[in-house]
């Protein structure tokens, strides 16, 4: 009965950092597997014809839907998983100089140095495709293609006043995203600023945006800041009783898929997505300690998830452009227009396409997203104007940040 011993829940003013850590672990799996999960779950929905329009659909399309449908709870880990890193280190960095600034360096060189690239090949795919009509690129709001909805949706305006770039339905979460990096600070300036005035703006702002940005990204800035705030709980327990937790888990998870509207993030999916919040982040932060020299698990795991995770943000932004790109040959080189369920031959195309998104974000990647650390180095030494020094192996740890 030892290893059923009830938990014991601390609360830390600093997160565990560590690679080695379990948490650190999982999480580089789960933002890799999040990553495969979306690009799966869209590329299925982009190329077979759904479930409810099958009349009689075998089991195994069944379970084929059901297993690569778990996209919700995907975005889900990825705004618990965000609020965690990027709102956990900026708690760690309070009080040093120039945190606020090179916190908005951090954020804007994770963003654009995939964005853009991303964006401009989505113009090189659009023109290829006959999708972009060549000069057809305007400053139009309403054009999804204009150099408007291009810069608007780095700032995060998609889904607030702009359209999603290219088509690319993917990118609504980040406009998410953007805007928590931004209410983030406001909010800890205006708990944690010595001077009167500076809380007074941080207040002003926090109230302006709560009036202009949409309703649903207001409500899951709770989700994100649930990952905070459980960045800084350390729960002891016993490895029996984490293996237990994870059966209701994966059971609420399997159930919502099963029953809630998973198409939707708004008020409606709010409650459900607490519940699951609340479900799975004691579990990370039960994690918060170092694996064992001796694990046999630990180091081919960490190995395996960092190898993902790394390149996670670029099939985020880049799986839609290539589905897209791959629906397109396939109409017009091999006249198939969508996938049959009926067509075993057909699945084995569907894992190719799916192993096309993998490669093709990966090459990104080593392109693009690896150079993140490099960049963001070299605009500090810019602003702070102080030589750049060579990064030394540095660029996979903070792309986690």
């Amino acid at each position: 009965m030892r290893s059923l011993t009830m938990p014991k829940l601390t609360f830390q003013s600093q997160g565990q950092i560590g690679d080695d850590y379990w948490h650190s672990i999982l999480i580089s799996v789960l933002r890799g597997l999040a990553a495969f999960v979306v690009a799966a779950a869209h590329l299925r929905a982009e190329m077979y014809p759904g479930l409810r329009t099958v009349t009689d659909p075998s089991l195994w399309f069944q379970g084929f839907a059901f297993v690569t449908g778990f996209a919700h709870q995907a975005v889900l880990v990825f705004f618990l998983i965000s609020g965690w890193l990027v709102g956990g280190s900026l708690l760690s960095k309070i009080g040093q100089p120039g945190v606020l600034t090179n916190y908005a360096i951090d954020r804007a060189s994770r963003l654009w140095t995939v964005l853009v690239p991303t964006f401009g090949l989505t113009l090189l795919l659009g023109l290829g495709t006959g999708v972009l009509v060549p000069g057809s690129i305007d400053f139009s709001g309403a054009n999804e293609f204009s150099a408007l909805s291009f810069a608007g949706n780095l700032f995060g305006l998609q889904g607030v006043v702009l359209t999603n770039f290219g088509g690319n339905y993917a990118l609504w979460s980040l406009a998410n995203e953007t805007w928590y990096y931004v209410l983030f600070p406001l909010l800890v300036v205006l708990f944690t600023a010595r001077r009167a005035r500076s809380r007074l703006a941080s207040g002003a702002m926090l109230a302006l945006l709560a009036t202009l940005l949409p309703l649903p990204i207001l409500l899951y800035f709770s989700i994100w800041l649930l990952g905070v705030a459980f960045s800084r709980v350390r729960i002891e327990c016993s490895t029996a009783l984490r293996c237990a937790w994870l059966l209701p888990l994966a059971a609420a998870c399997s159930y919502f898929r099963l029953t809630a509207d998973n198409d939707r993030f708004d008020q409606v999916t709010l409650g459900m997505d607490i519940l699951l919040s609340l479900m799975f982040l004691p579990l990370l932060s039960s994690l918060q300690f170092r694996a064992a020299p001796t694990s046999k698990l630990a180091r081919p795991l960490a190995r395996v998830g960092t190898f993902f995770a790394n390149f996670s943000f670029s099939l985020y932004v880049l799986h839609l452009p290539l589905i897209f790109l791959l629906k397109h040959v396939a109409g017009t080189q091999f006249g198939l227009q969508q996938l049959s369920p009926a067509e075993p031959m057909h699945f084995l195309l569907y894992l190719g396409m799916l192993a096309v998104l993998l490669v093709g974000s990966y090459l990104s990647y080593l392109l693009f997203e690896s150079q993140t650390y490099r960049m963001r180095h070299i605009i500090k030494a810019v602003v702070q104007r102080r030589p750049a020094a060579r990064p030394a192996g540095a660029a996979a740890a903070s792309a986690k940040r």
